[in-house]
């Protein structure tokens, strides 16, 4: 029998902290390092992390913060609609504009949160092209 060595591909078997990873998503920080900036604008996320080099262009968020974002948001207005109607009875366009600005608020706060936690969750489980680098 002669001895044969296989050239295997580099397999990255270090361990990913799925916390660690979605804080710093949550943040909108590079999940590797979380220093570099995730987003260069608002939702638009970089190729690459400015300091350690991660590529972040694996990504696919697509309609996921989205979706996130309105369960959510539709979860935490809803009851407090209806208790808000029930105990004060306020005008109905009162109601209106204070939940309405509201809604808006809280889902411009959560999109971009929940999209760098998603980027995160993908980047901890190795999901897409994430799991050949480090």
């Amino acid at each position: 029998m002669t001895d044969q060595t296989v050239d295997m591909p580099h397999v990255d078997t270090d361990e990913r902290s799925m916390k660690r990873s979605l804080l710093r998503g949550w943040r909108r920080k590079c999940p590797n390092c979380g220093a570099g900036p995730m987003l260069k604008s608002y939702l638009k996320v970089n190729d690459t992390c400015t300091v350690c080099g991660q590529e972040l262009f694996h990504h696919r968020a697509d309609d996921g913060p989205a979706y996130l974002t309105i369960l959510l948001v539709g979860h935490l207005l809803a009851p407090g609609l209806h208790i808000a109607f029930v105990v004060w009875r306020p005008e109905p366009l009162t109601l209106f504009t204070i939940f309405s600005v509201g809604c808006v608020g809280l889902s411009l706060y959560l999109l971009p949160r929940l999209k760098g936690a998603m980027i995160g969750f993908q980047w901890a489980k190795r999901m897409g092209g994430f799991g050949s680098t480090s």
